[in-house]
């Protein structure tokens, strides 16, 4: 067992020096670190900075997004639920520990710089997202996301590239990822409560069975109730330690910029360490670029395809500069120490509990409950729909279920063996899959990029002539690969002016 262990994280390695640096002893010599950041500036750049002087109407666009044009739809706001409940997970709590005790505080910015570029990067993929999604199975539900939007937009000549995305997507989300959200909620509950975590998996295993299976209206209703009370809750215990810590504040930013640059050593020291693991855990945290939300930021039933873009903007402006904020307030301002042998969420709760006493321990463990789990039901629909994709069999669907399973069980195995080598396996694990997806999906959504700016060119011109919400009709634009049935134009009720 122990040889094939070693083995698998060889393969890691290799795996993530390809994709997230490394190669040659370069730590940015990889495709992510070369290109996550570019690509999110390029994107800002060509939607004039739409993340900035947007943010407003984001903002009311999210307040009309629980409306939906028909009964038996998802609505805007459950599409954002949903991904914010895939985006809200361990990335958030353990995640952010995992970056500051590999990286040191400096991790924090890159994550902050990551979010900023990526709100932009977000709006593009799930903007593509609504333009090329098709009819579901039943009535006013939608499939698409990434797979759909590289078959359709680039031409068959690209499909290897959409199956090579699905592949990817399904090891990322339906299995590794899964494991990574187990582990950290059975390790936070062992550690509040004792219990054995392999029982905690196979609990997590049956409830998340039970909703999963339900589909995405059933995952979407969930969702829209838990992730906005988890999400207040967590934020308002973050401001009460900041305030209780108030005059510390300007020294923890001021650790947080030095170190982002080198001036300082902290944690792993380097500023390629520190750069490296700011980059993944801000990207395994909100998302941004990797092709995960556009595949419920499609099933939306919206007017225009730009809707979906603002409210899928939003989520990544919630995941980081709110909550994983609000966790490197809690960790950075106690008095926790960094280089000791605690790590990921165990870190978190040391950090919470010794500035609110030990009921901190307890919190964070209800926390990642509610996150991990949220997470857990959210990446069932992202790999359904990329199985769906592939095969669309009753077989594929069942194998699937199965082994999305076995890998929660693993999770929480990992969590029981007690093993630092095994924790850094599963995440390395996370990294390389979410590597490789990110990669292709960045590759396409470059490509499709003049696209999706026509479309919000299309959007912006009808506001601009008093149009409070904007109608998109495919018939007015000639766009390969779009599906008539969906955006065909047919009878609809324009706008209200202002």
């Amino acid at each position: 067992m122990q040889g094939f262990l070693d083995g698998l994280a060889a393969l890691v390695g290799w795996g993530n020096s390809l994709t997230w640096g490394g190669l040659g002893g370069i730590w940015w010599l990889g495709i992510l670190i070369a290109a996550l950041l570019p690509a999110g500036l390029y994107f800002t750049v060509r939607t004039r900075f739409v993340q900035f002087r947007a943010f407003g109407h984001m903002l009311r666009v999210m307040g009309h997004s629980f409306r939906k044009e028909h009964d038996d739809s998802v609505s805007s706001f459950q599409a954002f639920a949903t991904s914010a409940a895939a985006r809200v997970g361990t990335g958030n709590i353990a995640g952010v520990a995992v970056a500051i005790t590999a990286g040191g505080p400096g991790a924090i910015f890159w994550m902050w710089v990551v979010a900023m570029v990526g709100m932009a990067t977000s709006f593009i993929e799930n903007t593509l997202a609504q333009l090329f999604k098709e009819q579901g199975e039943t009535h006013g539900t939608f499939r698409g996301g990434p797979a759909y939007y590289i078959d359709k937009g680039l031409g068959r000549r690209w499909k290897w590239l959409s199956i090579v995305f699905s592949v990817f997507l399904i090891i990322c989300f339906g299995f590794f990822f899964n494991a990574v959200q187990a582990n950290a909620m059975s390790e936070a509950i062992h550690a509040a409560w004792g219990i054995n975590p392999l029982l905690v998996g196979a609990l997590i295993a049956i409830l998340a069975s039970l909703i999963v299976f339900g589909g995405i209206k059933s995952i979407g209703k969930f969702a829209g109730i838990v992730v906005p009370i988890m999400a207040l809750i967590y934020i308002a215990i973050a401001i009460v330690v900041i305030l209780a810590n108030f005059s510390r504040v300007p020294e923890v930013f001021g650790l947080i910029f030095s170190n982002a640059f080198g001036m300082q050593e902290a944690g792993a020291g380097a500023f390629g360490a520190v750069v490296a693991n700011g980059i993944k855990r801000g990207l395994f945290s909100n998302e941004a670029g990797m092709g995960s939300s556009p595949n419920v930021g499609a099933a939306a039933d919206v007017k225009h395809p730009v809707v979906q873009g603002y409210v899928q903007m939003a989520s990544v402006f919630l995941d980081t500069m709110m909550i994983c904020s609000a966790t490197a307030s809690i960790i950075l301002l106690s008095n926790v120490d960094l280089g000791g042998m605690v790590e990921g969420v165990t870190l978190t709760q040391s950090a919470l509990a010794s500035e609110v006493g030990a009921w901190g321990n307890s919190f964070i463990a209800v926390a990642l409950i509610f996150f991990a789990f949220t997470s857990i039901i959210a990446n069932y629909y992202y790999a359904e729909t990329n199985i769906f994709y592939l095969w669309h069999t009753r077989l594929s669907i069942f194998c699937y279920r199965f082994l999305y399973i076995v890998f929660i069980l693993f999770g929480a195995w990992v969590a029981w063996s007690g093993s630092s080598e095994n924790f850094q396996l599963l995440w390395n694990m996370a990294d390389m899959s979410m590597g490789f997806m990110a990669s292709a999906n960045l590759l396409a959504i470059v490509l499709l990029s003049g696209v999706a700016i026509r479309v919000f060119a299309d959007y912006e011109a009808q506001r601009d002539r008093g149009i409070r919400e904007p109608v998109f009709d495919a018939r007015q634009h000639n766009i390969p690969g779009v599906e008539m049935d969906v955006w065909g134009g047919g009878p609809h009720t324009p706008g209200e002016h202002r």
